[in-house]
């Protein structure tokens, strides 16, 4: 084996290797990106396990990604196929390894829990919180701020610090929230970290006592992570972080700021550097060089390659319609859809490329990782197997019991009466709940626990939704049981795990995360493509106002330049800039000053491929383009929605049904990029000149329309909009339609990708 390990010495550059055969009890390496980080961190661990004779189970390794500690284990394995998988326990995410301390090793029985207590979301914590705040009629200012509160409240041990700003029960709440959890044996993410950081404090040192502590993306962590870093470092371990300053883009989620600054410094840490980057072409990588912050070396071994395409796009719609002719070229000449991706600011903005790459016949995958809570039937099954599998956890059997959707129905009032008093006989399905754990030995398979729940009867069979609803929980009862086999775990104890693990990483049966495997386009944020590489990259929307985004501060000025600095370098041969002379509203018409801060010599615009074109040309291209796309399409009567058909779009990619998160889609309207603001008043009557447009106010426009009398107002046609509300159909053709909405003014909408109802 070590004659192997040679060979995989040998592979490495001199930094390379000079990271891995380190020694120093603490070394923190700042690795450029496409350093190969993932590599040196990996025969970092092999290095320490066979020629320092450290044991894998002596080692922590903690990242930031479920994902990224997979990989981690997978290559391992890969190289060691008898390794047993338990003693890698210790590698995983900063929660999963607190969850496994806690549940192994540290004495949670002082915090009031037991063994088997379960992981909640945040969403169930803020459910206890408020009826907690009914119950105690709790004074509690800035509600919409109430999780960020309870964890800066529950953070404060010191009684005499227990004082609220805001002359408020913040604090009151928060301890009644932290009694109310360990009663029904619930901790949140934010609890596992906090528990473990405490019992580490506290307990003895033989119980936990790692001798290394080994972190990937070290520049994500936040203070709660430094503080369980730090515990473990306190207990005799030595220190290997791997990371990059440059790509320190999770700021608003508690990033710790400077963090190389910090441990070089708390821990007289030895610094080292990957400076060599294998991924992109020099041209890239000089252009990525303007965006760096901290004047760090960007060497690349790489040719220049081809410049960096800026394209000026009328809007989205037409970007989109580029894009997909173009990546039909691309594929043609030998680059398989899979080296392809997309990148955007804002989840909101895939909608107009998933639509018009779903009609053109690209075959797509949109990164977008659900949560339990955005299918309504698992999230309720979630809870069902969390009261069945922890009784204790009443907010979860009075929420199963009182749901509208599903199980029985009963008023929460006596749900809650069942659930409390705990008698036998009252509910059927209570009773089944609470004879899981007796009765699951017996139920070998997904369907016999299917069955033991009578969940045709309790999954409202009468709904459209059932036969979805049925598969969805016959997945997930799928997936847990499979995990149970692989963990070879008890079965109640496997599938507490299991109810742990969903809330810690989602849940694959929700989980629409890209595959590199798959030979399709990858449309994503900006944010979801770190750690990714692709062939080609197209970054859409460079406007300001997007990208970057507007900000308050310098800090958040430079984490949106970070981010370019991460969008840009996960292409390795092609990279495109497009903007759009008509963005949507949050956004200014013209290209970004991120586009002017790329030396010249390395862009190639699209006025230097082809003649300049007028923005009147470009809006006449995209109502050419609109034709195009439409053309086939059935005109709907009346009263009938202006989306394609569910069923039918369900036929065409049903992998696409669930990828639009509700929330999320609020930002912006299906519609929205193909709309005109009143402010841009790009609209034109028959015969008008783009430029009498622009020069025409809507009031203008308005004072030419005749008042009409009450009957020719009810002859005419009304919309309904989600974001304007409703509205009175102005123009309309077999494709397109305008409409007027009181404090809006015209929009122009798609028919096909509108979510326009007539009234």
């Amino acid at each position: 084996m070590e004659l192997n390990f040679e060979k995989e010495l040998d592979r490495l550059n001199p930094y390379q290797r000079e990271a891995v055969l380190d020694e120093s009890p603490a070394c923190v390496v700042n690795a450029n990106v496409g350093s190969g980080k993932t590599t040196v961190l990996i025969t970092k661990i092999q290095y320490l396990h066979h020629i320092k004779k450290v044991g894998y189970e002596d080692m922590t390794v903690l990242t930031f990604t479920n994902k990224a500690a997979d990989e981690i284990k997978s290559r391992l394995l890969a190289a060691e196929p008898e390794l047993p998988a338990d003693k890698l326990r210790g590698f995983g995410t900063f929660h999963s390894t607190a969850l496994y301390y806690l549940r192994e090793f540290l004495p949670v029985e002082d915090l009031g829990y037991s063994k088997e207590f379960l992981v909640i979301d945040p969403e169930e914590e803020l459910e206890l919180a408020y009826d907690l705040i009914r119950q105690h009629k709790l004074k509690i200012k800035y509600k919409n701020r109430l999780k960020k509160r309870l964890e800066s409240a529950m953070a404060v041990r010191e009684a005499e610090k227990k004082v609220s700003k805001y002359q408020d029960d913040i604090f009151e709440l928060a301890g009644l929230l932290k009694e109310e959890k360990a009663k029904q044996d619930k901790m949140t993410f934010f609890d596992l970290l906090e528990n473990a950081n405490f019992l580490l404090k506290e307990a003895e040192q033989k119980s936990v006592s790692p001798k290394w502590v080994i972190i990937d993306e070290v520049q994500d962590s936040d203070t709660q992570q430094l503080v369980f870093t730090d515990r473990l470092i306190s207990r005799g371990a030595s220190l290997f972080a791997v990371g990059d300053p440059n790509q320190v883009i999770y700021s608003w989620r508690g990033s710790a700021f400077q963090i190389f600054y910090t441990l070089k410094h708390k821990y007289q840490a030895k610094e080292l550097t990957l400076p060599i980057n294998y991924r992109s072409s020099t041209s890239i990588l000089e252009a990525a060089r303007c965006f760096l912050q901290n004047g760090s070396p960007l060497t690349g071994v790489r040719e220049p390659g081809s410049k960096i395409i800026v394209r000026r796009q009328y809007d989205a719609f037409q970007d989109a319609c580029y894009l997909a002719a173009r990546m039909k070229k691309l594929h043609e000449e030998g680059i398989s859809y899979g080296e392809m991706a997309v990148f955007y600011r804002l989840q909101s903005q895939s909608k107009i490329f998933e639509d018009v790459f779903l009609r053109e016949g690209i075959p797509f995958e949109v990164s977008l990782k659900k949560t339990v809570g955005d299918v309504p039937v698992l999230k309720w099954c979630i809870r069902l197997l969390r009261f069945s599998l922890n009784t204790k956890d009443t907010a979860s059997g009075i929420y199963v019991l009182s749901s509208r959707e599903y199980g029985e129905g009963i008023s929460g009032k006596k749900a809650e009466e069942i659930v409390r008093a705990g008698q036998p006989g009252k509910s059927l399905l209570f009773d089944r709940m609470c004879g899981l754990v007796e009765n699951c030995g017996e139920l070998g398979n997904e369907e016999e626990l299917f069955t033991y729940f009578e969940l045709d009867r309790y999954l409202n069979p009468v709904s459209a939704s059932f036969h979805e609803d049925s598969d969805a929980v016959r997945r997930l009862f799928g997936s847990m049981y499979a995990y149970v086999r692989e963990q070879q775990a008890e079965r109640a104890s496997g599938m507490r795990e299991f109810v742990n693990s969903s809330s810690l990483y989602g849940l694959d049966v929700l989980r629409e995360d890209i595959s590199r495997e798959e030979d399709s386009v990858k449309l994503m944020t900006i944010h979801a493509s770190k750690g990714l590489e692709f062939s080609c990259v197209f970054i859409t929307g460079v406007n300001y106002g997007l990208i970057p985004l507007r900000t308050g501060d310098m800090e958040g000025e430079e984490e949106e330049r970070r981010l370019f600095f991460v969008g840009i370098t996960r292409a390795k041969d092609h990279l495109e800039l497009s903007y759009y002379m008509n963005p949507q509203e949050r956004a200014d018409p013209g290209e970004s000053r991120y586009i002017r801060m790329i030396p010249p010599r390395l862009l190639e615009h699209d006025e230097d491929i082809g003649p300049a074109v007028s923005l009147q040309e470009l809006k006449r291209q995209v109502q050419e383009q609109r034709r195009s796309m439409t053309a086939g399409c059935l005109e709907q009567s009346p009263g009938q929605s202006l989306e394609q058909n569910p069923e039918q779009s369900l036929e065409q990619n049903p992998e696409q049904s669930l990828e639009q998160n509700p929330e999320q889609s609020l930002e912006q309207s299906p519609g929205q990029s193909l709309e005109q603001s009143p402010e841009q008043s790009l609209e034109q009557s028959p015969g008008q000149s783009l430029e009498q447009s622009l020069e025409q106010s809507p009031e203008q426009s308005s004072e030419h329309s005749p008042e009409q009398s009450p009957e020719q107002a009810k002859q005419q046609k009304l919309v309904r909009h989600s974001r304007y509300g409703t509205g009175v159909v102005v123009n309309e053709d077999e494709t397109m339609l305008e409409a007027e909405f009181e404090g809006y003014g015209k929009k122009e909408f798609i028919k096909a990708f509108s979510e326009l109802e007539y009234i």
